[in-house]
């Protein structure tokens, strides 16, 4: 076994992606203030405190994302605070932070040779495109999917033209707020 498959096996990249209840994951103007809109009150659904969200957050290692989601990211206050994060892109753009890079080839190499030799813990955040090309490369192993209580009719869908793939589902959780969080691993052979 090479040292990159090696690596690759130690490292897990995460797709995490929020999506309507119709599989949109942005509004035909790429608009997202649909997700803050409060859902009913689902008394069954557990709710995170602050303090369990940001011990969470700590446990990932580095995001990546497309250029659109990063220039989204700016306008609503960089939430990646100071984890090492990626923008794929081939247009210039200006990081705002040191822990901001940019990268522009073939995402099997970023992956496999930049990150998985000092990342284990790899989150895909957007957006669609980006996101789609790393499932059509076998990229991902987990899929997050959070659902908002919302019917959009229209805009980005979150999966494009994909081949058939096969997920396991790992876990359920619904929240107060009416979103449903379904984890999902690849099927390996």
């Amino acid at each position: 076994m090479s040292g990159s498959e090696v690596n690759s096996k130690a490292r897990t990249v995460t797709l995490h992606m929020v999506s309507s209840l119709d599989g949109f994951i942005a509004k035909k103007d790429n608009t997202v203030s649909w997700l803050d809109s409060p859902g009913d009150i689902y008394e069954r659904g557990v709710s995170i405190s602050a303090e369990e969200a940001a011990a969470f957050v700590k446990t990932i290692d580095c995001y990546v994302l497309g250029s659109r989601t990063y220039e989204h990211a700016l306008e609503l206050g960089w939430p990646y605070g100071d984890t090492p994060t990626v923008v794929v892109t081939s247009r210039e753009l200006s990081p705002v932070k040191k822990s901001v890079q940019f990268y522009s080839g073939d995402l099997k190499t970023l992956v496999d040779v930049n990150l998985a030799p000092r990342y284990r813990n790899i989150w895909l955040v957007g957006g669609a495109m980006l996101c789609n090309r790393f499932l059509e490369l076998g990229l991902v192993d987990k899929i997050k999917l959070m659902i908002a209580p919302v019917v959009l009719g229209e805009g980005l869908r979150l999966f494009g033209s994909l081949p058939e793939q096969r997920w396991s589902l790992r876990n359920v959780v619904s929240y107060k707020n009416g979103f449903v969080e379904l984890s999902y691993s690849a099927v390996t052979a």
